[in-house]
């Protein structure tokens, strides 16, 4: 059996942003965009690096890459049901299209940034697992630019059996929801005649075999069970504004312990507060050093 799942945070960085599996990362991409996007060489701008995984100074879940043609690629893997993805998944494609120049750079060498969102819950009202979003005009639908393309995988509502299997994005889908029950040397004749699906299924249990990698795969596991049993026991006592609240309030703390690490937008990133939001706590706990320090002389002077 394989026996890691691919969609958990840290099996899915290392399968699909580490510079040894570059192959398998073009393979993904060239099975979801259109066969004129097809790349063959792509450049990771944050890889996969153990050490800096387990000190957690890297973005965990995504993956930032350009290709040869300049086009510009985020991929993000959301398994716990987010709200408001929608706007989170605008924030984290504007900001890979806009961290491409620097103040004062010249707007022409923005190029076109591809978002791609693979979700293990349902958010869109579409019953079709991947939908593909461009920016066009409401009347003459033609086209306005080729700049934004954000595309949407989600896993659950892909049902087909091995059999059924088409399209090379229908055998990854597939490899991501059911990769943890293959044996890689029973793999189904469907996937197995993919050698880089065939790759990926024998990097997984590499990684396995790998004491730290799967010392921190356990890890990133451990967490995802116990969001999900939050969530589930949060459901049955019906309190669902308490949920926001909680998690909110988890969020904080979570911030508040990176502040002195990490700037705003990486913080944004790792905990789904707003810039507003931790640029206020930022102040609030900057006042609350002041006062302690004006406090202190005082009590010194009084003695």
């Amino acid at each position: 059996m394989c026996r890691l799942n691919p969609k958990v945070d840290f099996a899915f960085k290392k399968l699909f942003g580490s510079e040894e599996n570059k192959s398998i990362l073009i393979a993904f991409i060239n099975s979801i965009v259109s066969e004129e996007n097809q790349i063959k060489d792509i450049e990771l701008k944050n890889p996969y690096n153990i050490s800096n995984y387990r000190k957690g100074k890297m973005t965990i879940l995504d993956i930032k890459a350009v290709d040869e043609n300049g086009v510009w690629y985020d991929i993000e893997m959301q398994l716990a049901e987010q709200g408001y993805y929608d706007k989170r998944a605008f924030y984290y494609w504007s900001k890979v299209y806009s961290d491409q120049i620097e103040s004062g750079d010249d707007f022409e060498a923005l190029r076109k940034t591809i978002g791609i969102n693979i979700l293990d819950f349902n958010y869109l009202k579409e019953e079709d697992f991947h939908n593909v979003y461009k920016v066009y005009n409401e009347k003459s639908k033609e086209g306005f630019s080729d700049l934004f393309e954000m595309h949407f995988i989600e896993l659950n509502k892909f049902k087909k059996d091995y059999k059924d299997l088409k399209t090379a994005l229908e055998r990854w889908v597939s490899f991501l929801n059911r990769a943890y029950e293959i044996d890689k040397d029973k793999m189904p004749k469907e996937l197995e005649d993919d050698e880089n699906i065939k790759k990926a299924i024998e990097k997984l249990e590499i990684m396995y075999l790998d004491k730290d990698e799967r010392e921190l795969y356990e890890i990133d596991l451990k967490a995802l069970r116990v969001h999900n049993a939050e969530i589930k026991i949060a459901e049955k006592k019906g309190i669902e504004k308490g949920i926001e609240k909680g998690e909110n309030k988890k969020a904080l703390e979570i911030a508040k312990n990176l502040l002195d690490v990490l700037d705003n937008e990486t913080i944004a990133i790792k905990t789904g507060l707003t810039l507003e939001e931790i640029e206020k706590l930022r102040w609030s706990l900057c006042n609350i050093k002041k006062n302690k320090i004006i406090s202190k002389h005082k009590c010194a002077s009084a003695k």
